[in-house]
């Protein structure tokens, strides 16, 4: 968990061994993977998805209109592990020239013992988590921000410079004792904040209440990294309109998918999600009147 590479190592990922190849071609790339990790290139970018682990739930969380749970008429598209909802726990890093900005941090050792693989994920990639200077949360939930402390109980990210809270959620973020050394550190930003010269913050609220969205672009190609929009794979593509019992606006939360898998589904946008399977990130495109996630 608390594995540390020489800091030299993360410039190697950030030169990268094949990015000449896509002069012609600056679709998102897939150009290197490991059991916690998969790097992709895109112009001048590389974005690293990050597997912190999963969780499961039960079935109920799924909702369809009216906060009405699933009983036997559960669609049967929906994949089950165990009779229950696998979801995976991702965390994307993308790198911008010479900064490294974290997307979300797992939930190290505060949850479940199927969760805090971050800061290996990191170390198999071989990116040192002392060059991580920026965490932007897109959320405030407890897999998205209890990596900030590694399981030994040190600063997962030792060099950090900016810690991202959305500003709705700072109230929040502060109500956690396990991260009360933040408080005096963490930021607040809102719809679009530039956290660098590529990557914007989007509003994307309705999972909570200052859920964001992070519109990473270069050369004309997007990597939208969307958080929790999606917590269903299996069934939400093809019916947005069903929610999940934890968001904290239902109906605000349909309305924001419905936006952002429209903007998906235009050419030259990709996708990243923290609940997508892992590695979470692939294409979106239109299937009728639905969505088809094709994963990359």
């Amino acid at each position: 968990m608390t594995r540390r590479n020489d800091p030299g190592a993360a410039g190697a990922i950030a030169a990268g061994t094949v990015k000449n190849t896509f002069a012609g071609d600056r679709r998102l790339k897939r150009t290197a993977s490991g059991t916690n990790f998969v790097r992709y290139e895109f112009d001048d970018l590389v974005v690293v998805a990050l597997r912190d682990g999963h969780v499961d739930m039960p079935p109920s969380r799924l909702r369809q209109a009216g906060d009405r749970p699933f009983g036997s008429d559960m669609p049967a598209g929906v994949k089950l592990v165990d009779g229950h909802l696998r979801l995976s726990v991702n965390a994307f890093l993308v790198i911008d020239r010479d900064q490294y900005v974290l997307i979300d941090t797992g939930a190290a050792n505060a949850w479940l013992p199927t969760m805090g693989s971050l800061l290996d994920a990191l170390a198999e990639a071989g990116v040192a988590r002392e060059s991580i200077g920026t965490v932007a949360l897109t959320h405030t939930h407890e897999d998205h921000v209890h990596g900030l402390v590694a399981a030994d109980g040190s600063d997962a990210f030792p060099n950090l410079r900016r810690l991202l809270v959305p500003r709705e959620e700072i109230s929040r973020f502060d109500g956690y004792e396990r991260l009360s050394r933040f408080r005096q550190a963490r930021l607040p930003f809102g719809d679009g904040f530039k956290l660098s010269d590529s990557i914007t913050a989007v509003q994307a609220h309705g999972h909570e209440v200052g859920h964001t969205a992070f519109d990473v672009s270069s050369g004309g190609e997007t990597l939208l990294i969307w958080g929790d929009l999606v917590h269903v794979p299996s069934i939400q593509f093809e019916r947005p309109e069903l929610t999940w019992e934890y968001d904290a606006n239902q109906q605000q939360a349909r309305v924001t998918r419905a936006k952002m898998l429209e903007r998906a589904a235009q050419r030259g946008v990709s996708v990243a999600g923290a609940h997508l399977d892992f590695p979470g990130v692939g294409h979106v495109e239109r299937a009728g009147q639905a969505y088809r996630f094709l994963p990359l």
